[in-house]
This record gives structure tokens, C-alpha cells and sequence, in this order.
């Protein structure tokens, strides 16, 4: 089962959604306070089971409706996957990944673990 992970860093808030195994399968973007990640967490749970997949990296893909995982190359030449909400707003991304497959393997992992991870809170070090 995946959690979500919440840690302070330098500039505010983030949080980690993890898999069972401990992997860390997307990241949020940095909030200002606790309540606004939450949130965030709350939208990727809402989001990310019913969202379509927008492979961006064939020619003339099908441009689907938000919520949505943008599956694109990143400049490094990378699969990436960010997740947008309903109103557009980017709400999770991906790591980098070597083969489109794994990028897959990756949104579907995210779509399966969200929707009942728990969510805790990192112990300052």
C-alpha cells in the first residue's frame, strides 16, 4: 500500500507519494503552509484514479480532458508524467525514466497507490 509522505524542505512543504516498496513514484510541487499540501494530497486522491493518460510523445496524440497524466520527453530525452487537476493546475510529476513502459508502469502506479495511501508527516532530522 502507498503513502504519502509530507516534508519540510528549505522553501516550504512537499510531499512524496510513495509505493509499497518505498519508491517515491511522483512529487508535488513546494506549498507555503501545511493546509495547502494537504490539499495537493487531496487532489492527486480525487484526481489521479479517474484521470486520462495523454502520451505526448507520439505524433498527433489525442489531446484529452483534464484531470489528466501529461506523459511527455523531457531536454535530457526522459519519460515524464505530470499529473493536472480538473482545473489544469499541476498537482504531481514523475522522475525521469529510461523507456516510455516504465513511464506507464509509473502513472498506473500512481492511479492504484493515491487513492488509499495514508498520509504522514516526516520527522524533522
Amino acid at each position: 500500500m502507498g503513502k504519502f509522505v509530507i516534508r519540510k524542505v528549505k522553501t516550504g512543504i512537499k510531499f512524496d507519494l510513495k509505493a509499497g516498496n518505498g519508491e517515491v513514484i511522483a512529487t508535488s510541487e513546494v506549498y507555503n503552509s501545511m493546509e495547502s499540501c494537504k490539499n495537493g494530497i487531496a487532489s492527486v486522491q480525487k484526481n489521479a484514479p479517474v484521470a486520462a493518460v495523454e502520451n505526448q510523445t507520439v505524433p498527433d496524440y489525442a489531446a484529452e480532458k483534464h484531470p489528466k497524466f501529461e506523459v511527455y520527453n523531457d531536454k535530457a530525452g526522459e519519460f515524464r508524467f505530470r499529473l493536472k487537476a480538473t482545473n489544469g493546475q499541476i498537482i504531481a510529476v514523475s522522475e525521469g525514466y529510461k523507456a516510455l513502459a516504465g513511464c506507464l508502469n509509473g502513472v498506473e502506479s500512481v492511479k492504484k497507490n493515491a487513492v488509499d495511501a495514508k498520509v504522514v508527516e516526516e520527522e524533522e532530522k
